[in-house]
């Protein structure tokens, strides 16, 4: 009877190994990591002590000498500022036109609607640079050449096929039945979108935000080529390098991948909520 039972029992199942993917994930983190670090480390790293040959994977000697510098050359304040305007506006252009084209490709069924997916996602086959003499006349007959709307709106208009992209897959996943329950409860359309679709959608609307500050923040030809005064922090870093000394491209450099990171440092619980519900 116990051998007929061990009969029938299944043999367990041999668990695949994963170390390839581990090692993967490893290598991408390393690629990702050791760039930041290197400049990092450059960026706060004395002057006098940045030339030395062989150099050290870690810092031998710590100072923000270069970097008070760098933050005390006259443009880079303003800039930076510039740069967090033309971010946030961008950030918030893209939301309020991506979210509801990226929520009508998910929801409604009309002709051409995959062409049309493949059409937004072509318009960032285009180089820039071909765009550069239009977008310089038609902003000085807008007066808008050399402000901060002009960028914000060159910017806007990169960033918005992602953020379409990325929240209509999203919102396909949100389920209609719970906008169906929220319009016979009294919601209208538009209620039900802002007070269902949108709070469920948060987590791919936090993806595309960061896509969309990281392009908006590290952009730089849009803003050199419309901008004279009022330029971003890219723009003002790349006027200026091929006359600076070593450590101010390293400082340069630090202060532009410093504030990307931190706005992915707030925004990661949304992405990480997204990750537990596919996980569930």
């Amino acid at each position: 009877m116990a051998a007929a039972s061990q009969a029938l029992t299944p043999p367990a199942r041999k668990q695949p190994s994963r170390w390839h993917l581990y090692a993967a994930a490893i290598a991408i983190s390393l690629f990702i990591i050791v760039p930041i670090y290197l400049i990092a480390v450059a960026a706060f790293t004395p002057r006098s002590v940045l030339n030395d040959f062989p150099k050290s994977l870690l810092p031998t000697a710590i100072s923000t000498d270069t970097m008070q510098a760098f933050l005390n050359t006259r443009g880079v304040g303003p800039s930076i500022i510039n740069s967090v305007i033309v971010g946030a506006t961008t950030l918030v252009l893209s939301t309020l036109l991506g979210a509801p084209a990226g929520y009508a490709l998910a929801r409604f069924a009309f002709r051409g609607r995959d062409s049309f997916q493949l059409l937004i996602l072509m318009t960032r086959a285009f180089p820039l640079a071909i765009l550069a003499v239009p977008l310089t006349v038609t902003f000085i007959n807008w007066n808008l050449y050399d402000t901060l709307w002009a960028v914000a709106l060159v910017h806007t208009a990169l960033a918005l096929p992602t953020t379409v992209l990325i929240t209509a897959s999203v919102f396909v996943a949100v389920p209609v039945d719970l906008e169906e329950a929220a319009l016979t409860l009294g919601c209208t359309p538009v209620g039900a979108f802002t007070r269902v679709a949108m709070p469920l959608a948060l987590p791919g609307i936090a993806a595309a935000s960061i896509f969309t500050f990281v392009l908006s923040w590290n952009e730089v030809f849009a803003s050199v080529i419309l901008t004279v005064t009022n330029r971003t922090l890219p723009a003002q870093v790349l006027s200026s390098l091929n006359a600076s000394p070593l450590a101010y491209r390293f400082a340069g450099g630090f202060a532009l991948i410093v504030p990307a990171l931190i706005f992915i440092f707030f925004i990661r619980r949304y992405l990480f909520n997204m990750w537990g519900r596919v996980v569930r």
